[in-house]
């Protein structure tokens, strides 16, 4: 094909780190927009050129020819998933999907099955996998014994109405920090356990604030690796700021990621630091893009079903929090 069109359902913030780079690549032609607010829907429309407007993605299921849209873009709330991606695959669509992908499980597991069978490309936006830096950070740990990984991201509250409470985002790990615990299972496989903790009474004054002030997981992995992955979201304006990234522990070596910025190894005789040097959006949309022409899916790094497997992990610590429980898997 000459020319992937695009399909934009949901026009919301999010939904621009994908379209700035689409707008872009002259291989890729925004045709349609979807979303419920028409403030939104129209500025997406002027920004792309798009002509087919509508006020959710069943109006644009309902007009749009089948040989119309090559791929839909969804970045809409984890609750709103309501038929999204089924629609795309019932109409031969590709799509990529912001994190999480629903928090619905069952649901998930449907949407991987249903795509698996009918050859539908996807692509669930865990960018980081795209990094220089985690490509030299995956070169270079097979040569090390790691046994202790920490991790962390601790800022403050995104005040999304959705945000606020965990029965509509899954809270603070399910939601924002399940980019560190993918990334953790994209350095060290499938893990075999998940215990994890959680503690409110810090964050007041926040209407309709219910979630999780911090939580702390500790994932055991099949090759001897523990890590220790904490979330938070109680930092004031005041607060300079924490070290959000990993901390890799291994037998001669320190490694320190810290998030989308460095990497560095240190060692007794040597410290050796990397910053990025590319724009990892960029990457991760042309490798998509790239995967829809060529009808290879192969270079995507977080397909749906891999991508299903990071949510069940983060839904698994939840459970943990609620239940005390260790969670095997």
């Amino acid at each position: 094909m000459d020319k992937v069109r695009v399909g934009i359902i949901g026009c919301g913030g999010r939904s621009y780190a994908h379209v700035n780079k689409l707008v872009d690549f002259e291989d890729v032609e925004i045709v349609a927009v979807a979303d419920p607010i028409e403030e939104r829907r129209l500025k997406m429309a002027e920004k792309t050129d798009a002509k087919r407007i509508y006020k959710d993605h069943k109006e644009l299921y309902d007009n749009e020819a089948t040989d119309a849209i090559d791929v839909v873009y969804i970045s809409v709330e984890p609750t709103a998933h309501d038929g999204i991606e089924e629609g795309a695959i019932e109409k031969g669509w590709h799509f990529a999907v912001e994190k999480p992908m629903t928090l619905d499980i069952d649901q998930a597991e449907n949407i991987a099955k249903e795509a698996r069978d009918k050859k539908i490309i996807t692509w669930v936006g865990f960018q980081d996998r795209y990094l220089d830096i985690v490509d030299a950070l995956r070169e270079e740990l097979p040569k090390h014994k790691t046994g202790l990984v920490y991790g962390s991201w601790i800022g403050g509250i995104p005040m999304l109405w959705w945000w606020l409470k965990k029965s509509t985002c899954g809270g603070q790990l399910v939601e924002q920090n399940i980019h560190l615990l993918d990334m953790l299972r994209y350095l060290y496989g499938e893990p075999k356990s998940v215990y994890a903790t959680a503690s409110t009474g810090i964050v007041e004054g926040v209407e309709g604030y219910d979630t999780d002030d911090h939580s702390t997981a500790v994932i055991r992995f099949k090759n001897s690796v523990t890590a220790t992955l904490v979330s938070g979201c109680y930092l004031t304006k005041e607060n300079p700021g924490s070290h959000n990234g990993l901390l890799i522990t291994c037998d001669d070596m320190i490694i320190d990621y810290k998030l989308r910025d460095s990497v560095t190894f240190s060692t007794r005789n040597e410290v050796r630091k990397l910053k990025t040097t590319q724009d990892h959006h960029y990457v991760a949309n042309r490798t998509f893009i790239d995967a829809v022409k060529s009808k290879d899916a192969s270079k995507v790094r977080s397909p749906y079903e891999d991508a299903l497997k990071t949510l069940k992990l983060g839904f698994a610590a939840n459970e943990s929090m609620e239940t005390g429980q260790v969670i095997t898997l």
